[in-house]
C-alpha cells in the first residue's frame, strides 16, 4: 500500500564504515521504493565524508541508477570513514548539506559507528540549524527545519555484532566465504594428516568464527565471548587433538576468531596457536589468515533477500514519520522485518564490546542471545574427539536414523548430530540404509562418532534416501523390523514423504503396537514446503544455487539482448520461484499460487517488447516448475522469441537437479544442526518418561517448535502437497515493485 508522506522534501542514502556484501541489494530496495512512491532520492557518495564535503557528492538517482547492482559486492555509492564528522563543525556542516539539498529524510548503512554517527547527528540536529541560521550559512526561513530529520539505520557488518537484529548485512556472504576456504582446507590437510590454524574476522565478536567452525566440523574454536576456562587451556588444546589422531581423524581445523582472548584478557592469537600446536604435536602446522576475502565478492542470496526487504522497510518507515521522530534500527527478529529505536541498539552494541573488554563474558553472551550460547554448548559437544562414557545406571536407548524423500543438502550434517548428540547423551542410534524400502529390508547399522566426521559439508545423503511411502504390508514388516531391532524412537529427515509415513505411523498404531514409540520429522526439501516450519533444511542452498545460475545466465543475456526463462524447482510450492526472483532481479516470476493466464503472457511480452524498443538489453523471468501444464517454459520461451522478432533472442533453461546438490550453505548446515539437538532431545525425552509423540521439529518466528503431526490434515493442501499457510507469499507485492522497468501509477495502485 503507498504510504501517507509526511513530509516534503527528498530521501537521501549514505553509507559508510566498512563495506560489506548486501549493501547494494539495499541501496537498490531504498531507491526504488522511494520513487514508487514519488519521493526523489539522493545518493550521498563517500559516506559521511560525502556528507561533509556536499556538493558533487549529493546525486540525483532514478530507476536505472541502481539497475545491475544486486549481484555487486561492496557499495556503489562509495564508503568512507571522515575525522571531519567528529567535530562538532562537521556535523554542522553535513546539516548544512542537507538542508541545502532539500532532504527531509536520511537512511544510514553502517556498522556500530557508523549509525552512532547518525544518531548524533539526529540529536545535535536543532543546534545545527540555528547556529548555521545565526551565521547566516543559512536563510532565516530556514530555522522551520530545526525539528529534525527523520532517520533510519540498517546494521551493515559482516561480523554481525550489532544489537537489534538477528542478521546484519553481509554476514551470511562472509560465512559462506569462511565456510568454501575451510572445506577447501580441510581436504588438503585430510590428505596429508596435517593440522590447519584458521584466523577469521571478530574483534569483538565471535559469530563467524562460532559459525564456521560449527558449519564445517572444527575441531577447536577461539571467540572473544567465551575465552578457555582455565590457564591450562595450551596443554589441553594438544591434547584433545591429539586424542582425535588416534581416534582415526587425519585432520584438525581450528577457528580463531582476531578478538580472542584468554580469561585475564591477554590475547590469544593465531601465530601463538600454531606455535602452541606444533611444540604440543612435533608436527608441522599452517596458518591460514583469511582477511578480507571475508568481505568481499557476491552477495549470498540469503544476503540479498534480507537486504531487499530491509531498504524496503525503510522507505516505508522514513515516509510514515514526522520531523523529529525517534531514529530507528531496521532489523530481522524472529525472520521478520522489526524496528526499535536505534540509539538503545546502538547502547547495547557497545556494551556487549565493553563487557569482553572488561572480562565480563556472561554479560556479553546475555546480549548475544540465547541461541548464540546453544550454539556454543552445540559446538563444544560435537568437537570432541570421543563420546562422554554413557552413567552405570543409564537405560540406553536405542534411537533410528531414517531419510525419506529427496535429498535435500543438509541432510548429511544432520544425521552427524543427531549421531553425536544422541551418542555422546549414552544411547545407542541406528542409520537406516536407503530411507523406509531400507528399512523394510532391514538395512540397519550402528553408527559410531568418527563414522560421520566430515558429513557436514557433504552433499547428497550418505544414508541413502527414496520417496517410498509404507502402504500394506510394509507396515508388518516395519513393525516387525522395529521389534527385533529393540528400537526405541525414530527420527525421520525429510520431505513430504517423511511427514506422510509418521502419520501413517500414528494412524496404523491400533493394529501395530510397535509404532506406539515417539517419532519426530526434521524437515529437510529444497521446496520449502512443510507445515510447522517457515524454513526447511535444504532450501538456503537451493536458493544459492539459483542465484548463482542466474547471475550467470544474465551475464550471457546482456551481451546478446536476450530474455531467458528459467525455470526452478518447487513442485507446487513456489518459494524458490518468488525468492529467486526477489534475489535475481527478475523482472516476472510465475508460480502454481498465482497461476498463469493467456492475458497475463500477452502484458508481459507487450512490457518486454517495449523495454527492449527503449534500449533494454536483458529480460530475465523466473517460473516453477509446475506453475501450469499447458503454459510451459517452452511454450513461454517459444512465444516471447516469437512476438520478440528482431528485438531480442529468447532461451529457456531448465535449472534441474543442480538445485538439489553440492556442497551445503552454512545456513543449512547449522539449522540442520540445532533441528537435529532439539529433535535428539525431544525423542529421548519422550521416551524416558514413556511418551510416544508423533511431531515435527519446526522454525517458527525465529524459534524452534514442535508440531503435533496429529493436526496435519489440517494444515496442509494435501492436493498440491503444500501449507494452507506459507509466511513468504506476504512479500510478492515488494518484488512486484522492484521487477518494474520504473515507476508507474498503475503498479502503486495495485500495490
Amino acid at each position: 500500500m503507498p504510504v501517507a508522506h509526511s513530509l516534503d522534501g527528498r530521501l537521501a542514502i549514505l553509507t559508510s564504515g566498512g563495506d560489506s556484501p548486501g549493501m547494494n541489494p539495499a541501496l537498490r530496495a531504498i531507491v526504488r521504493s522511494a520513487l514508487d512512491q514519488g519521493v526523489e532520492v539522493v545518493a550521498i557518495t563517500e559516506g559521511f565524508r560525502g556528507l561533509v564535503a556536499g556538493g558533487d557528492h549529493f546525486q540525483t538517482m532514478d530507476w536505472d541508477s541502481v539497475g545491475g547492482i544486486l549481484h555487486l559486492g561492496g557499495t556503489a555509492i562509495g564508503s568512507a570513514r571522515s575525522p571531519d564528522f567528529r567535530r562538532p563543525e562537521g556535523r554542522r556542516a553535513a546539516v548544512r548539506n542537507l538542508i541545502q539539498n532539500d532532504v527531509s529524510r536520511l537512511i544510514v548503512i553502517g556498522g556500530d559507528g557508523s549509525l552512532t554517527a547518525a544518531d548524533l547527528l539526529h540529536r545535535e540536529w536543532s543546534e545545527h540549524v540555528d547556529d548555521l541560521v545565526a551565521a547566516g550559512e543559512l536563510p532565516p526561513e530556514a530555522v522551520e527545519k530545526r525539528t529534525g530529520i527523520v532517520l533510519a539505520g540498517l546494521a551493515g557488518s559482516i561480523d554481525n555484532d550489532f544489537f537489534g537484529t538477528d542478521m546484519t548485512i553481509g554476514a551470511d556472504t562472509a560465512l559462506h566465504r569462511i565456510t568454501q576456504a575451510i572445506d577447501a582446507l580441510t581436504s588438503t590437510a585430510a590428505s596429508h594428516q596435517r593440522t590447519f590454524v584458521v584466523e577469521v574476522m571478530g574483534r569483538n565478536c565471535g559469530y563467524l568464527a562460532l559459525m564456521s567452525a560449527l558449519a564445517t566440523g572444527a575441531d577447536a574454536v577461539f571467540i572473544p565471548e567465551k575465552p578457555p576456562e582455565d590457564d591450562d587451556w595450551a596443554r589441553r588444546l594438544c591434547d584433545r587433538l591429539s586424542a582425535g589422531r588416534k581416534a582415526g581423524r587425519r585432520d584438525s581445523i581450528v577457528v580463531v576468531a582476531e578478538g580472542a582472548h584468554d580469561r585475564h584478557g591477554k590475547p590469544i592469537t593465531s601465530g601463538e596457536v600454531r606455535e602452541i600446536l606444533e611444540r604440543g604435536m612435533a608436527e608441522e602446522v599452517r596458518l591460514t589468515i583469511l582477511g578480507h576475502v571475508q568481505r568481499g565478492g557476491s552477495p549470498s542470496a540469503f544476503d540479498r533477500t534480507m537486504s531487499t526487504l530491509l531498504g524496503h522497510a525503510a522507505v516505508q518507515f522514513v515516509l510514515s514519520q514526522d520531523a523529529g521522530a525517534e531514529p530507528q534500527l531496521m532489523g530481522v527478529r524472529n525472520n521478520r522485518i522489526q524496528h526499535q529505536p536505534l540509539a538503545a541498539c546502538v547502547e547495547q552494541t557497545v556494551l556487549a564490546a565493553q563487557a569482553i573488554a572488561d572480562g565480563r563474558h556472561d554479560e556479553a553472551l546475555r546480549i548475544r542471545g540465547g541461541s548464540f550460547s546453544d550454539s556454543i554448548d552445540t559446538l563444544d559437544t560435537l568437537l570432541r574427539s570421543l563420546p562422554s562414557p554413557p552413567r552405570p545406571d543409564q537405560r540406553r536407548l536405542r534411537i533410528a536414523v531414517v531419510h525419506s524423500g529427496a535429498p535435500a543438502p543438509g541432510m548429511n550434517a544432520a544425521v552427524r548430530a543427531a549421531v553425536r548428540l544422541g551418542l555422546d547423551a549414552g544411547h545407542v542410534m541406528l542409520g537406516v540404509r536407503n530411507g523406509f524400502a531400507g528399512f523394510i529390508e532391514g538395512r540397519i547399522e550402528e553408527p559410531g562418532w568418527m563414522s560421520v566426521r566430515g558429513w557436514s559439508s557433504s552433499g547428497g545423503c550418505e544414508l541413502g534416501i527414496n520417496r517410498k511411502v509404507p502402504s500394506g504390508h510394509d507396515f508388518y514388516t516395519i513393525a516387525r523390523t522395529i521389534e527385533d531391532r529393540r528400537i526405541d524412537a525414530i527420527l525421520i529427515i525429510g520431505g513430504w514423504s517423511a511427514y506422510q509415513t509418521a502419520y501413517r505411523f500414528l494412524s496404523k498404531r491400533e493394529a501395530f503396537p510397535a509404532f506406539d514409540i515417539p517419532i519426530m520429522c526434521l524437515p529437510a526439501t529444497i521446496n520449502n514446503n512443510l507445515p510447522g516450519s517457515e524454513l526447511s533444511v535444504g532450501a538456503d542452498t537451493a536458493l544459492n544455487s539459483i542465484v548463482e545460475a542466474v547471475d550467470k545466465i544474465k551475464q550471457s543475456a546482456v551481451a546478446s539482448n536476450r530474455c531467458f526463462v528459467v525455470e526452478v524447482m518447487g513442485r507446487y510450492c513456489g518459494y524458490l520461484t518468488l525468492m529467486g526472483g526477489l534475489s535475481t532481479g527478475a523482472e516476472r516470476v510465475y508460480m502454481h499460487e498465482e497461476g498463469v493466464t493467456l492475458a497475463d503472457l500477452k502484458a508481459d511480452l507487450d512490457h518486454l517488447v517495449q523495454g527492449f524498443r527503449r534500449g533494454k538489453r536483458l529480460g530475465l523471468i523466473i517460473r516453477n516448475e509446475m506453475t501450469n501444464e499447458t503454459y510451459t517454459t517452452p511454450f513461454m520461451a517459444a512465444l516471447f522469441e516469437e512476438e520478440g522478432g528482431d528485438l531480442f533472442e529468447v532461451r529457456q533453461a531448465i535449472l534441474g537437479h543442480l538445485q538439489q546438490g553440492g556442497s551445503p550453505t552454512p545456513f543449512d548446515r547449522i539449522l540442520a544442526t540445532r533441528f537435529a539437538k532439539r529433535c535428539i532431545a525431544h525423542l529421548i525425552d519422550e521416551a524416558e518418561h514413556g511418551r510416544s509423540s508423533v511431531s515435527a521439529i519446526g522454525l517458527q518466528g525465529g524459534t524452534i517448535q514442535t508440531l503435533d503431526l496429529r493436526d496435519l490434515p489440517r494444515l496442509v493442501d494435501e492436493q498440491h502437497q503444500r501449507p494452507l499457510e506459507q509466511w513468504w507469499l506476504s512479500l510478492r507485492p515488494i518484488a512486484r515493485v522492484l521487477a518494474q522497468s520504473g515507476p508507474t501509477p498503475n503498479m502503486r495502485s495495485e500495490m
